[in-house]
């Protein structure tokens, strides 16, 4: 499925939900949609914002709605982490070639350290907004702090998204293209981070077979 397609289906689906529940349908897509990345928000939110300025929805219940699905998928996904917890993460890690605990341990100094921050910027970052909710589970971050910084990042995302779509009007597939070229360059960002993490494990790897008296040569 293209890309041009993948919008068309989750469109026409997101405009199904909307004029069967009305604003909670679209808390409902995004509450998916956090739980699917796959599922666009750049596409669904501003088409509901479009939806409201035609007059079939409420701009604030909107917005009301969107966050609290918004915050539904995040916790959920907050739950999976908390489930997967610190031990069985550190087992699936052990059993990982090129992964070292080590690695896990200074992730775990960082989000302890950065992450209240880090979700809420995560919030605002595509594919990162959904996925940072997993570390925070891993690592208990206290709920109501999860649930204030959640609340607040997806309060933002999503009044900028339904905002620009209330605006464009009948344009609103323009958000969907500006995000698109931002989630792009996550991706390649991500592909960089990955890529110059596997060269440095394989170097350390090499090192650690390599005998002590050929090192010195």
């Amino acid at each position: 499925m293209t890309t041009q397609s993948l919008a068309t289906t989750v469109a026409d689906w997101a405009i199904g939900l909307m004029e069967t529940l009305g604003a909670p349908g679209a808390g409902v897509a995004i509450a998916l949609e956090n739980l699917f990345p796959p599922l666009p928000s750049e596409v669904i939110l501003p088409l509901a914002g479009f939806t409201a300025a035609q007059g079939s929805l409420v701009l604030w219940h909107v917005l009301v709605w969107t966050t609290a699905g918004s915050v539904v998928g995040a916790v959920l996904l907050y739950g999976l982490g908390a489930w997967l917890g610190r031990v069985r993460l550190r087992n699936i890690v052990d059993r990982m070639p090129l992964v070292k605990l080590e690695d896990v341990d200074k992730a775990e100094a960082w989000f302890t350290r950065y992450g209240s921050w880090a979700v809420l910027i995560g919030r605002l970052i595509p594919i990162v907004r959904s996925l940072i909710s997993i570390p925070a589970g891993v690592e208990r971050m206290p709920l109501g702090r999860f649930l204030a910084f959640t609340t607040l990042g997806s309060a933002v995302w999503n009044t900028l998204l339904v905002g620009a779509g209330y605006l464009l009007g009948e344009q609103w597939h323009i958000v969907e293209q500006s995000v698109g070229v931002f989630q792009r360059a996550v991706i390649l960002a991500i592909v960089v981070l990955v890529a110059w993490w596997l060269v440095r494990a394989l170097r350390g790897r090499q090192d650690q077979d390599t005998p002590r008296h050929v090192r010195k040569r």
